[in-house]
């Protein structure tokens, strides 16, 4: 499986953090939009098909990458 890129993996979920905050605080029909698209778009980019299993995948393969970013190997990277 290719990785994503890591700038553009914790972009994702910088976003879904702060959609999810701005749903709980104030749900609307905008901010749950942005919820579920971006909670789809984590989905897809980690190939998992619900939000616990996103969120638990991007840590691995955050791990993955800071480990192999350590041991001084190129990880495939998705453009």
């Amino acid at each position: 499986m290719l990785l994503p890129a890591e700038k553009e993996l914790r972009a994702l979920l910088a976003r879904f953090a702060e959609a999810r905050f701005r749903h709980d605080l104030q749900p609307t029909g905008h901010s749950s939009r942005e919820l579920e698209d971006t909670s789809y778009t984590l989905c897809v980019m980690t190939g998992t098909r619900t939000v616990d299993e996103a969120l638990a995948a991007a840590d691995a393969m955050l791990e993955r990458l800071r480990a192999e970013r350590g041991e001084g190997t190129r990880p495939v990277l998705a453009a």
